[in-house]
């Protein structure tokens, strides 16, 4: 009932590492997420935190959520948002948006820990040109639920007969699960591809045993019945599928001129930045543009 397992790859970017997660060479997305990113756990000494230059975004929606450390969103639209634990920066970047992320001052100043978890879905084909747009969420936006050693927050999407107040483009769920050594519960139902990402702790699926770092993608017909071997943070996450993407760098698109055009677009300085962070900006890479692949291959 395991289609497969991803191992996260995990890459310095300078006194702070970051877990590569989806996409993977084997699997390219799980329902509409296409990039699954597990930032930390890092512990910024003072003075130290990350800085997320200015760089863009098209075809997507990028979700924000932290279980430690605050982070400060600013982008084109002019949005300057700090996010904390628990809470939820649902950006759409649509026909186009450019945003940076860094380390608040005050949390800069003082250092201290930083873990969390940053998903980009990709955007409906019919909706990929749509204004972008950006939402922060907090925690009573997010329907919570605790039982016999298991506490849930439903981040995104639809589960378990619940919604979260974030507008999401198609049909999906995200939720956050903590759960105690020798508690067992089970992925939602209703949905085509289903995974769950372990953050921290230990856990056990038919009988196989599974860390911190790795995704545990179920077959359709699977019950997802997850076991915590260890006290456990636990991810699931999944939807329908969008169908095959491009990706390029930041930039997602279902059409492979649409990518060409975004980047030319960056390169000739044609895409505004945060008008509070404009002093600097990620280039572009020169890799070439790659064919796209289906969601699965």
């Amino acid at each position: 009932m395991i289609e497969l397992v991803i191992d996260s790859r995990r890459r310095d970017l300078g006194g702070f590492e970051v877990g590569r997660v989806l996409p993977s060479p084997s699997h390219r997305m799980v329902g509409p997420f296409i990039f699954f990113d597990h930032m930390g756990p890092a512990e910024f000494e003072a003075g130290h935190g990350i800085d997320v230059r200015p760089h863009p975004h098209i075809g997507l929606s990028t979700l924000t959520y932290l279980l430690e450390g605050e982070i400060t969103h600013r982008d084109s639209l002019g949005c300057t948002q700090v996010i904390r634990p628990g809470e939820v920066n649902w950006m759409t970047a649509g026909k186009g948006i450019v945003h940076s992320e860094r380390t608040t001052p005050t949390r800069r100043a003082a250092g201290g820990p930083l873990l969390g978890l940053q998903a980009w879905l990709a955007l409906p084909t019919e909706k990929e040109e749509i204004d972008p747009s950006f939402h922060h969420h907090g925690v009573d936006d997010l329907p919570t639920y605790e039982s016999g050693g298991l506490w849930a927050r439903l981040i995104a999407g639809s589960a378990f007969g619940a919604a979260a107040r974030v507008e999401t483009h198609s049909p999906m769920f995200y939720v956050h699960w903590e759960l105690k050594a020798g508690v067992r519960g089970a992925v939602p139902t209703g949905y085509t591809e289903r995974a769950a990402y372990v953050v921290k702790g230990e856990i056990e699926v038919e009988g196989q045993p599974f860390h911190a770092g790795q995704m545990v993608v179920f077959r359709r017909e699977s019950q997802g019945i997850i076991g915590a071997t260890t006290d456990a943070t636990v991810m699931l996450l999944g939807g329908e599928p969008v169908g095959p993407r491009y990706i390029w760098w930041n930039l997602v698109s279902s059409s492979g001129d649409r990518i060409a055009q975004a980047k030319a677009d960056w390169e000739a300085g044609r895409m505004q930045l945060p008008p509070d962070d404009n002093a600097e900006w990620i280039p572009a890479p020169q890799d070439p543009i790659p064919t796209p692949k289906a969601a699965n291959s």
